[in-house]
C-alpha cells in the first residue's frame, strides 16, 4: 500500500487466501485511521476471477472506509470479476467504481459530492464517448 496526495492506494493481490484477504481489510482499515487519508482506492486489477468470501471482502472494505470517514472506489474490475459480483448479489452498491487508478483518484480528489467522475458501478451502462 502507498500515500499519494492523501488517497491510499491498496491492492488486493491475486493468490490470496480467506486469512490474507482479512488480514489486507484490517490493514487498509489501520492504514486509514492512522494516515488520516481522505480516500482509498481498493485496486482489484490483478483478480481475474473471485469467489463468493473475496467478493464479500472487497464490499466489506469498502464500507469500512466509509464508515472511518473516507472516500472510497474501487478500481481495475475485469468484467469476470463484475460478473461474478452481481450474480452473487454484491453489486457494490454506492461504492464508486472505475476502470483505471487514474479515474479512481479523480473521482475521489474531485470537489463536490464525492460523486467524484461518472462511476462505471453507479448503475448506469456506459459505452466510450457515452456521458
Amino acid at each position: 500500500m502507498v500515500e499519494v496526495g492523501g488517497v491510499l492506494v491498496a491492492t488486493l493481490g491475486d493468490e490470496l487466501d480467506d486469512a490474507e484477504a482479512l488480514a489486507f481489510q484490517h490493514d487498509v482499515a489501520a492504514r486509514v485511521v492512522r494516515e488520516r487519508v481522505r480516500g482509498v482506492l481498493l485496486d482489484i486489477s490483478a483478480l481475474e476471477v473471485v469467489d463468493s468470501f473475496i467478493s464479500k471482502v472487497i464490499g466489506d472494505t469498502a464500507s469500512v472506509v466509509r464508515v472511518l470517514g473516507a472516500r472510497v472506489a474501487v478500481v481495475g474490475m475485469r468484467p469476470a470479476v463484475a460478473i461474478t459480483l452481481v450474480e452473487l448479489g454484491l453489486p457494490l452498491a454506492g461504492v464508486t467504481t472505475a476502470l483505471t487508478l487514474d479515474h479512481g483518484m479523480r473521482a475521489l480528489t474531485r470537489p463536490g459530492d464525492g460523486a467524484g467522475l461518472p462511476p462505471v458501478g453507479d448503475g448506469a451502462a456506459r459505452g466510450p464517448g457515452t456521458p
